[in-house]
């Protein structure tokens, strides 16, 4: 069974995750980590990082990016994998990140859902078939009105593997209303929509002559980050030095 200490246990996320490792037979929670230490959890918490003594096989971090300094010396010194799921780094904490990761394992991705991670795999093929067919692509994407960025992350990330697939060659366009003129054939439109309590929505056009390809997907809770995550650390638990992104995970659960 692997054994995984939770960064940031008593947030909403640490909690999602908690939850789920009880009802998980190949993974434990051996320890927390949080700077308040207000529940019983079932395992110890420790309001510090370098308190934690407990032996365990990979950490889970859903945190805050104020944190990530000693977290990232902690993994890198007690030679504990990590899955790196707080958002908001710096580029100077992302370069701390790559640098760690060549003494420890370390998975990061920006968006820790299964299904968009297989999303991705499956736009990287499309891609390069439809673009080349002269469809346009367009990204729409939903959340609720609490969101404070736009647009999603997610939605950059759906449009940067597009990109990459297709040699860099496209332009994002998150505005139109100031422009006057056809749409340009390498461009990728991302729009944003934000309303009620939507968790998340992510449709991917390709829109050609006479057809139009949808590649959607939907969030209907946070669940699905936590447990994208928990797929994650059983992944990473063992692994050499190394960095490591979702679709390896996915690689491996399809056995290639």
């Amino acid at each position: 069974m692997v054994k995984a200490i939770m960064h940031g246990c008593n947030g909403h996320m640490g909690q999602v995750i908690t939850g789920l490792v009880r009802e998980d037979e190949g993974i434990e929670i051996v320890a927390g980590i949080d700077v308040v230490d207000c529940r019983d959890n079932g395992y110890p918490v420790f309001t510090k990082v370098w308190d934690c003594k407990v032996e365990a096989d990979v950490i889970i971090d859903f945190a805050n990016a104020k944190a990530e300094d000693e977290l990232l010396k902690f993994s890198v010194e007690r030679k504990i994998p990590l899955v790196l799921c707080t958002t908001g780094l710096s580029d100077v904490q992302l370069k701390a990140v790559e640098e760690a990761s060549k003494e420890v394992a370390i998975l990061r991705s920006a968006n820790m859902s299964m299904g968009i991670n297989l999303l991705m795999k499956l736009l990287k093929d499309a891609a390069k078939v439809l673009a080349q067919a002269g469809f346009d692509i367009e990204i729409v994407e939903k959340h609720h009105n609490r969101k404070l960025d736009a647009p999603s992350g997610t939605a950059i990330a759906l449009a940067d593997c597009i990109n990459d697939s297709l040699e860099q060659a496209y332009t994002y366009t998150y505005d139109r209303s100031k422009k006057h003129q056809k749409r340009e054939k390498t461009e990728i439109g991302i729009s944003a929509v934000r309303g009620g309590t939507i968790v998340g929505d992510h449709d991917v056009i390709f829109a050609g002559t006479d057809e139009v390809i949808t590649f959607s997907h939907t969030a209907y809770s946070r669940a699905i980050f936590g447990k994208g995550a928990i797929q994650a650390a059983k992944f990473l638990a063992g692994k050499p030095a190394g960095y490591y992104q979702m679709e390896h995970v996915i690689a491996d659960s399809a056995g290639v």
